[in-house]
């Protein structure tokens, strides 16, 4: 297989610089997936690994060996494109074949049988050889995409959201083959996203592109409950996160939170208010997901604040509520089935022990509690 370095990768379109000064290993064997919004730069990594496009700055290596000046034909890389890219004229054996046919591998037809076959099974698609790529659904058609990039075993295979015209079911679905395929063939594997989803539940690692750059790099755990800025936590969850100015202060000895435009104070986890205290600020930014937030229509206790309810999107098996909070909108997860009318009033808790915080300046990761950390 393959371990891949980009060193100092720089690639310009005239004036736009799509990739800048980047630097990356991916291990040999390994699932990496680049996560990040639309225009970040990711497809361009990929065809920047694959030869497709040939960087201004820096080197690429494979196995330490620097290759930027080796044709993508000979670099045993094999690139799933978001449109499947089949032949339309030929069936799905044909399809799966075409690469051990051409004049870089030229092998026999017992051979390419026996190969196609094989693939054709791993992939579940050992029926359909017969058809044409008209007479398959979306999800056969990205399985024949991949067993025709799989059929000549590259040393690394580069996937450009490859699930991306799937249906929620069939994508969930297919998610996880792609992760049994890969362990399966033991093959570096380079995948690109805009889904935070996708890129939790597939990567060994992640690394996330935003505007030419990586802003972390890090496991799925790393990334989600201690992301390294704002930016970062904003892209991971549905809703968006929510973050908010609070300010630190002292009361009786202890460390407590003042937030919200509330009169009262809320109390930290002793780990959190003790990191908070050492800095030489005392305001922070608060970031707190919608699943880290109660609700209730009566107010159960005191601790409880209160808010009127702005929005109420419905989005599939859940809702999201939009609550206003003294002029503070706050995002949360509600069920799909909720009952509840615009400006009605809302009481709802903010689980502290879950929240993130970030410096008010340079938008940092400053810490969390620990303790629900996996």
């Amino acid at each position: 297989m393959a371990r891949i370095e980009l060193c100092n990768i720089t690639k310009r379109f005239k004036k736009i610089t799509a990739i800048n000064d980047i630097k990356l290993e991916v291990k040999d064997k390994e699932f990496l997936v680049l996560f990040g919004p639309a225009g970040a730069g990711k497809t361009t990594i990929l065809k920047t690994i694959a030869g497709l496009e040939y960087p201004d700055q820096g080197q690429i290596k494979f196995d330490g060996e620097v290759i930027n000046h080796i044709e993508p034909t000979h670099r045993n890389v094999s690139m799933v494109f978001e449109n499947y890219a089949l032949y339309p004229h030929i069936n799905v054996y044909d399809n799966i074949a075409s690469p051990l046919r051409s004049p870089l591998y030229k092998k026999d037809e017992e051979y390419i049988k026996k190969k196609v076959n094989a693939i054709a099974t791993v992939m579940k698609i050992d029926n359909l050889m017969e058809r044409l790529p008209s007479q398959l659904s979306n999800g056969q058609r990205q399985r024949v995409a991949l067993g025709r990039c799989l059929v000549r075993e590259p040393k690394v295979f580069l996937m450009d959201e490859p699930l991306a015209h799937l249906d929620a079911k069939l994508r969930h679905l297919m998610r996880a083959e792609l992760k049994e395929m890969q362990s399966q063939f033991n093959t570096t594997t380079i995948y690109v996203t805009h889904d935070y989803m996708e890129a939790l539940s597939l990567g060994d690692r992640i690394a996330i592109v935003i505007q030419g750059r990586f802003e972390q790099i890090g496991t799925g755990d790393d990334i989600f409950y201690r992301p390294a800025n704002e930016l970062v936590a904003k892209l991971m969850g549905e809703p968006e996160i929510n973050i908010f100015q609070t300010e630190l202060v002292s009361d009786n000895g202890n460390f407590m939170l003042k937030m919200l435009c509330q009169e009262r104070l809320f109390a930290l986890p002793d780990d959190v208010a003790k990191i908070l205290s050492a800095k030489k600020v005392n305001k922070f930014d608060l970031g707190i997901r919608g699943n880290d937030i109660k609700f209730y229509f009566e107010k159960p206790d005191a601790s409880f604040l209160t808010g009127t309810i702005y929005t109420i999107e419905p989005i599939g098996n859940k809702s999201i509520l939009t609550v206003d909070v003294n002029g503070q909108f706050l995002r949360m997860v509600a069920p799909s089935d909720l009952r509840a009318e615009m400006d009605s009033t809302i009481y709802i808790k903010l689980n502290l022990e879950h929240a993130l915080f970030f410096n008010c300046d340079d938008q940092k990761f400053v810490t969390r509690h620990v303790s629900n950390i996996i």
